[in-house]
């Protein structure tokens, strides 16, 4: 298994970066920064100090809201998530993770009456397979971020998403904890874990971990946490993960320190090596 994590690296030398995540334990991590098809010796050096060290570059961050109600947005966001998509097939990574997008304005998954919508489902297949025609990715794969208040909000929708948008370049981009929406779901993930490796495990090109806590205050409040204080089933999801590829890509996230990333990631490498 692949794990993974953002890193706080002053340099921007390929090689250092590469060899930040080996020494750290490393197999997998995060494109470090939005870059440009501007400077392709840049990106290729890249490429190849991650692959030299056998660390995957697993995710380029396109994360932007693709359907803006203002059109002005809309066409501005298409063009910078195309262009990360391009830079992904430069640097061989595995996927551009990106949202399928809100009727809000200001926000990428902001909730909003009619976003999961039909009308809403048949936008997004057209904006993502209009990125895919457009870039024609030969090596990396556009993937959706997993949202309770967009689509792909479960299992099912994301899987209606790839029949509807049917386009080689379309994969999945896993994160459970983003589609924990109830009690029953959330008291038992393993169910829902289960669920989206076998709807989904075909497609499914990288993951996040986090973990998840119901918040003790008034309403209806669920947060992430450092993998290994909350409830999620993690022997679950790292042996579905295993099953479906040894080099899956497991990246933490949403953490506010080095020390935070390290103690979830010695919690999950634990678990595998418990296994």
């Amino acid at each position: 298994m692949r794990f993974g994590a953002p890193l706080a690296v002053d340099s921007k030398d390929p090689a250092d970066l590469a060899q930040a995540h080996v020494d750290l334990g490393y197999r997998a991590g995060f494109c470090p920064w939005s870059l440009s098809l501007n400077d392709l010796p840049y990106l290729h050096a890249l490429r190849d100090a991650f692959a030299t060290r056998d660390v995957l570059i697993a995710e380029v961050i396109g994360w932007r809201n693709l359907l803006p109600a203002d059109p002005v947005r809309q066409e501005t966001a298409f063009t910078w998530v195309a262009e990360q998509l391009a830079v992904a097939d430069e640097i061989d990574a595995r996927c551009c993770v990106t949202f399928g997008g809100t009727v809000d304005n200001d926000g990428s998954w902001t909730p909003h009456p009619d976003n999961l919508t039909p009308a809403m489902f048949d936008r997004i297949v057209e904006a993502v397979r209009r990125l895919l025609d457009t870039v024609k990715p030969k090596r990396t794969k556009l993937a959706l971020e997993m949202m309770g208040s967009v689509y792909p909000d479960s299992a099912d929708s994301y899987l209606a998403l790839i029949r509807a948008v049917d386009r080689p370049g379309f994969a999945v981009h896993l994160d459970p904890v983003n589609i924990i929406l109830s009690r029953e779901e959330y008291f038992h993930n393993g169910d829902l874990i289960r669920e989206c490796f076998a709807k989904l495990g075909p497609w499914i090109v990288s993951c996040h971990a986090k973990d998840v806590v119901w918040k003790r205050e008034r309403g209806f409040h669920f947060a992430e946490a450092i993998p290994g204080t909350g409830v999620l089933d993690f022997r679950t999801y790292l042996a579905e993960a295993e099953r479906l590829s040894p080099d899956l890509p497991v990246l933490l996230e949403h953490l506010y320190s080095p020390e935070e990333y390290r103690q979830g990631y010695e919690y999950l490498r634990g678990l595998v090596s418990s296994q």
